[in-house]
């Protein structure tokens, strides 16, 4: 199963078909504001391939223009087949986020740099934002990376190396009570590859 691309003949098609050809579908399994889009279900020919595929065509489901998913499941109801895609849709938007924010190539490419150490990095990167924004809470669980860098991460702090300490002083943000709530003002850990000495936090 994947995306078809929406092409100007295919947009002018689907803006002229009858009313009478589509019908409401309801989700059952999928969490999300529109549970009840419009469907059409077609088989069509591509060139190159063996047999007919199945197009399924969807409107109100969010998007200003509708989502065209070809696959070979000829049988298997519209509405099983739009629940799945929108599960690894959540999966694809992920991966996505991570790459566009913390990737080294995001301005160039969505795609990852054939380096295998490059895929692993950014998703633990994105993971690590996940985790940051579910420690918060406060609703930072469903944040994108983007917004939970700029509200706590991306800031001026000045950081002093003791003998035995690692101290790091943020500056005064209106966010700070948010970490501190979460306990990182209690931060007290050793950092294994700088001798082991104790990393503290301390906000404002």
């Amino acid at each position: 199963m994947t995306l078809q691309r929406r092409s100007q003949k295919l947009r002018a098609t689907l803006a002229h078909m009858p009313a009478s050809a589509w019908r409401r579908v309801a989700l059952q399994n999928v969490s999300r504001a529109y549970r009840r889009p419009r469907v059409m279900d077609e088989q069509v020919v591509l060139t190159g391939s063996e047999g007919p595929m199945r197009q399924w065509t969807g409107t109100d489901l969010g998007h200003a223009e509708p989502t065209l998913l070809l696959t070979n499941q000829m049988r298997r109801a519209a509405s099983t087949l739009i629940e799945r895609y929108a599960k690894r849709l959540v999966i694809d938007n992920s991966i996505a986020d991570g790459i566009d924010f913390c990737h080294m190539d995001a301005w160039s490419s969505a795609v990852a740099m054939k380096i295998p150490c490059d895929l692993p990095l950014t998703l633990m990167a994105s993971s690590l934002y996940r985790r940051l924004g579910a420690q918060v809470g406060r609703g930072y669980e469903e944040a994108k990376g983007p917004h939970i860098f700029r509200d706590f991460i991306d800031a001026v702090g000045l950081i002093t190396l003791t003998d035995h300490e690692i101290i790091v002083r943020d500056q005064k943000r209106a966010h700070n009570p948010l970490l501190i709530a979460a306990g990182f003002a209690n931060t007290d850990v050793a950092v294994p590859w700088l001798g082991n000495k104790r990393l503290r936090l301390i906000f404002g």
